[in-house]
């Protein structure tokens, strides 16, 4: 996920991806779904750097009132 792009704000096509092997979606959702498959000390290694980027992201987005609250947090943000 790109969350240090050249915009000072964050853009939604900025966090979805095409992949070859992966398919179209969000970056975030993949990076979730990999700290689920990950043995326990790699995913705590990868949450640790997740968790900094997720901080950017919190710092240059905000609410959207209009999501779904079912969302995970990311998608929430505009």
């Amino acid at each position: 996920m790109r969350v240090h792009g050249t915009e000072r704000r964050w853009s939604r096509p900025e966090a979805e991806f095409t992949c070859p092997c992966c398919g179209e979606g969000w970056a975030r959702d993949k990076l979730a779904e990999a700290l689920l498959m990950l043995p326990p000390r790699a995913a705590t290694e990868l949450r640790a750097k997740i968790e900094r980027l997720d901080a950017v992201l919190l710092e240059r987005t905000h609410h959207d009132p209009a999501s779904e609250p079912e969302l995970a947090w990311w998608h929430r943000r505009c």
